[in-house]
């Protein structure tokens, strides 16, 4: 058999059964995302996120998600925390928010951000994790499942661990617009035509009950969407009155047929440039 023939199987050979993904150096970066084909952790050294003190409207959130991260960077007892409900109301942003508080407070805590695509990759994931001696938050961004998609299983590697249980070092934290993961009428669709109504649905329900913490986000109203407006023109030191501000910023509100902290922040970005102030 030639050599060039040779190369070419054990070059097939080599993409059927890769080596073994080695750790990157965590302490290169205070955060990472996670790729597959191939699979890789990518450093993250400067993270894109909003300082907790201008999150407004979700006190009791921000206070239980900090608490059960603390508890989870001492090495305490921990939660997996789901953080559900309406679109803009700064989920995604309070986990990175209380990420950046947490190693503020002086500890090496790591957050890794998983798509919803991959989940099917998590078993690799967390095998490469739980060899590390640092702690991490596992993160997944806008969660949700149809009624015929089966990457709900994969999830179950971290909510239940398996066998081997799930990682000592590892914490899962996921956003979703949809408090049991999937939309209802699929729900409702689902137990109205199967054959035993109570059991069609109850894998995929109850995955969300496997999170120890609920957490719920609801549409802000008219006062708390002007203090986040206020709140973003203290910080980057936009000049402009109140009655200015309360008059374009629900005059905004209007045109997009929606209150919520991103349209806050929508606003907020198109008075900073029209003021000549950089965010």
């Amino acid at each position: 058999m030639s050599e060039p023939l040779l190369e070419r199987i054990a070059a097939a050979l080599e993409r059927m059964s890769p080596a073994p993904l080695r750790a990157p150096d965590f302490g290169a970066a205070p955060a990472f995302v996670w790729h597959v084909d191939p699979d890789r952790l990518e450093p993250v050294p400067q993270v894109n996120r909003v300082e907790m003190s201008l999150l407004v409207g979700i006190d009791r959130a921000r206070d239980t998600l900090l608490e059960n991260t603390r508890h989870f960077a001492r090495g305490l007892p921990a939660n997996n925390a789901l953080l559900w409900g309406a679109r803009g109301m700064g989920k995604s942003s309070l986990v990175k928010a209380v990420h950046a508080a947490v190693r503020a407070e002086g500890f090496d805590l790591k957050i890794v951000e998983l798509s919803r695509e991959d989940l099917p990759s998590i078993t690799r994931l967390l095998a490469l994790l739980r060899a590390s001696e640092h702690r991490f938050v596992l993160f997944c961004d806008d969660l949700s499942f149809s009624h015929d998609d089966q990457h709900y299983k994969s999830l179950k590697a971290v909510l239940d661990g398996g066998i081997e249980g799930r990682p000592e070092n590892v914490l899962f934290y996921a956003t979703s617009n949809r408090r049991h993961l999937m939309p209802r009428d699929m729900i409702e669709n689902e137990r109205g035509t199967a054959i035993n109504p109570s059991e069609a649905t109850e894998e995929k329900v109850s995955l969300s009950d496997r999170f120890g913490l609920w957490l719920g986000f609801h549409p802000c109203d008219q006062d708390a969407y002007l203090a986040m407006i206020r709140g973003y023109c203290d910080a980057y030191g936009v000049d402009i009155d109140d009655e200015t501000l309360r008059a374009e910023a629900i005059e905004w509100q209007a045109t997009r047929g929606a209150r919520s902290g991103r349209v806050a922040w929508q606003f907020f970005t198109d008075l900073a440039g029209r003021r000549g102030v950089q965010v």
